[in-house]
């Protein structure tokens, strides 16, 4: 995730909220020949957006289409916005599913919208493949599973590298909290324990999101002897926590993030990494120029999209669906669809360490580096990083 994932805090917030709705459509895709609808619940527009997931998402059916679709039959794409907003986002969902009569959600990125229609998606029969999910209802729902790691894992894999591959002892954990994600993010943190017997040395969640001043958090985790420091934030309240440390001349902290910080914008506004940003990149890291990207890269600049992590997982779900929509025989239907994803096969892609399942969390990161004064994202690994291993 980038920097329009910011205002988190307020949306989330209300992300614990599962409201009720109507009874859907049923499910079917229409006659032979008629378009299949595929759809996706986004937020693009409001404080926080991230676009990118959906509009990749869709370049991948646009592509699918001109290639002649499924045997001459269309994929339907619906991308609705839910404005970071809950009654938006159960709207969009009742509208897609109910009315639209959509066999599956693609693509999705929204701040709140898992936990807000989980239940609904179970009411209903449907599932959900995220582009990126980001609440903890995307990865708690047997009805919805996201291409992306998450942010829960991200932090287990950022802790593993920090005490296991760096051989850090002393690290600290920051947490910015919003709506139900303390207890995943300390599930995430024991998972971390339980795997190589360390502990945090300090641990502080009243570590708010989009605070003007950091400097009081950041004080107080260098007097407790913090040598490093793992932290959840959205990208603009990194780049205040890394210039709060900078201003109290701690240049020797290490930096333990997660995807969430990863972008160019981050690193041109970076000038002292102190002894490094650590991130487990989500996918192959997209800053990286190598054949593994190539053909998102290719059908990303073609249609001027963003090269970023989200649109990197709004392609990848695409991809999922479509090779698992071309292997099922018969009436294409929500329930074929289900059925099908339900029982996919694993699926091998070389920009994700975790071949995709439906139901099977990727745990997979690529370590990338920043350094100071070099405003770039390195490799500091020729493999990917996996939870456990």
């Amino acid at each position: 995730m980038n920097k329009r994932a910011s205002g988190t805090a307020a949306l989330l917030a209300v992300a614990a909220l599962t409201l009720a709705g109507c009874a859907g459509g049923d499910g079917g895709s229409g006659g032979e020949g008629d378009p299949i609808v595929v759809g996706s619940v986004n937020t693009i527009s409001g404080p926080a957006t991230f676009p990118e997931a959906s509009q990749a998402a869709a370049a991948v059916f646009d592509a699918f289409n001109e290639a002649g679709g499924l045997d001459g039959r269309m994929i339907d794409y619906k991308m609705l916005d839910d404005k970071g907003d809950p009654a938006t986002a159960t709207a969009s969902a009742r509208e897609l599913v109910g009315s639209d009569g959509a066999v599956a959600l693609v693509g999705s990125a929204s701040l709140i919208e898992c936990e807000i229609n989980a239940k609904y998606y179970e009411q209903e029969g449907i599932l959900s493949m995220p582009g990126i999910g980001v609440d903890t209802g995307c990865f708690a729902s047997d009805n919805i599973s996201p291409a992306n790691v998450g942010p829960f894992n991200d932090m287990t894999l950022t802790l593993q590298y920090g005490s296991e591959v760096l051989g850090l002892d002393d690290i600290c954990i920051l947490l910015e909290i919003a709506g139900s994600t303390r207890p995943t993010y300390q599930a995430a943190i024991d998972k971390w324990t339980e795997i190589t017997g360390k502990e945090p040395k300090y641990v502080d969640d009243t570590v708010p999101y989009g605070a003007s001043d950091y400097t009081p958090y950041i004080v107080k985790a260098r007097d407790q002897g913090c040598k490093a420091l793992a932290i959840n934030p959205v990208e603009p309240d990194a780049i205040g926590q890394v210039k709060a440390a900078n201003a109290q001349g701690w240049n020797d902290v290490t930096w333990l993030y997660l995807t969430s910080v990863y972008s160019e914008n981050f690193a041109d506004a970076i000038d002292d990494a102190g002894a490094g940003i650590y991130v487990p990149a989500e996918f192959y890291p997209f800053t990286d120029d190598n054949e593994i990207n190539a053909d998102w890269r290719a059908l990303m600049e073609s249609n001027d999209i963003a090269l970023t992590s989200f649109s990197q997982g709004g392609y990848l779900a695409a991809k999922y669906f479509i090779e698992v929509l071309e292997g099922i025989d018969g009436d294409i239907t929500r329930e074929s669809v289900s059925e099908a994803l339900k029982g996919m096969d694993p699926i091998e892609n070389p920009m994700v360490g975790t071949p995709y399942a439906f139901g099977t969390q990727n745990t997979a990161g690529w370590p990338i580096i920043l350094k100071s004064g070099t405003n770039a994202w390195e490799k500091v690994s020729e493999d990917w990083l996996r939870i456990g291993e």
